[in-house]
């Protein structure tokens, strides 16, 4: 009778070591590759909460250049790039300082959170939360974007009233606006390098978010954008239509346009000597009259005014012949 072995009883608690044994090697591994669980915020949200911000300051500047309306005309044109930092700074000051989202921001639920601290921490466990923005973060924050686009505006407007790019006389002043043009073209251009990569990777719309590694995250994960896609739709095209308008209208010429529909007009009994008096601008008798020089023809003294404020080569509506100076009606020659 042959005998046969039975297989040894395994202990009791082998299940449980052996547990115990594969978890030591399991949960490293996990833990190494899905420290930070990676999420995608909406891109749409991000360039809706930098287009809504646009608009929020448009609305304030609206708002106090009414203050203004009253006071002399033209006297604030000459502080629109002051005007545009103090209100910038505001909106800085009660947002991002305190720890706040813009208005912006707030309204399609996001928030910045500092990349730099999660990836040093390691250990997200939603992906959603983190710190906010560190003071030295906001500082340049605001330097960048309030400062660097103040000076950026002056520079430009100081350059093109004394026309470094128009003379050669002085050769210094023709290179540095040959070095402003080509940091503005390399600024340009690394910013629709990063606009690229947002739209692939949807991390920091522009380059100070890159530089300062502060990117946009939803700040409660329950909560929709507070703000529909139809209303959004509605003032992108609306917005886009008025900037084609605003680009276009310019390149026409007021006098050829105004030649060719002469023949059109009702009234045809109107003299040369009527049409040579008017203001071309405003089409009425010019108040404190000036000349442009040098092809003498009367304006409005506002009318002019505004004009060469408004575009340092501005050409006569009458004569299309580019005007260097202006003259009151009988006085001495002002630039």
């Amino acid at each position: 009778m042959s005998s046969t072995t039975l297989p040894s009883v395994p202990p009791q608690d082998a299940w449980t070591l052996t547990t115990h044994k594969l978890l030591h090697r399991w949960i490293p591994l996990s833990l190494s590759h899905q420290s930070t669980i990676p999420i995608s915020i909406s891109r749409v949200n991000q360039v809706d909460a930098a287009r809504l911000d646009i608009e929020m300051s448009a609305m304030l500047k609206e708002q106090l250049v009414k203050v203004f309306t009253l006071m002399k005309p033209g006297m604030l044109f000459q502080y629109e790039a002051e005007l545009d930092a103090f209100l910038e700074f505001l909106i800085w000051r009660f947002s991002i300082w305190v720890d706040k989202p813009t208005p912006g921001i707030a309204l399609m639920n996001l928030r910045y959170r500092d990349e730099r601290a999660v990836e040093s921490r390691g250990k997200v466990r939603t992906g959603l939360e983190g710190p906010g923005l560190t003071v030295a973060q906001k500082l340049w924050y605001c330097i960048a974007t309030v400062g660097g686009q103040y000076i950026w505006a002056r520079l430009q407007s100081f350059s093109a009233f004394r026309r470094w790019g128009d003379t050669e006389q002085r050769p210094l002043a023709r290179r540095l606006w040959i070095l402003i043009q080509r940091i503005e073209g390399i600024y340009r251009a690394a910013s629709f390098g990063n606009l690229l990569i947002f739209l692939c990777t949807g991390r920091y719309r522009n380059l100070i978010e890159r530089v300062l590694r502060a990117r946009l995250v939803y700040g409660s994960p329950n909560m929709n954008r507070a703000v529909s896609f139809e209303y959004m739709n509605r003032q992108l095209v609306w917005n886009e239509f008025s900037e084609m308008l605003l680009l276009l209208l310019p390149l026409l010429n007021s006098s050829s346009m105004r030649n060719l529909l002469r023949p059109f007009s009702k009234d045809k009994s109107s003299s040369s000597a009527e049409d040579s008096t008017a203001c071309p601008i405003c089409q009425a008798t010019p108040v404190i009259p000036f000349v442009a020089l040098p092809c003498q023809h009367r304006y409005c003294y506002y009318c002019l005014r505004t004009r060469c404020a408004a575009a340092s080569s501005f050409r006569c509506s009458r004569c299309s012949e580019p005007v260097v100076a202006m003259q009151r009606h009988g006085g001495a020659s002002t630039e």
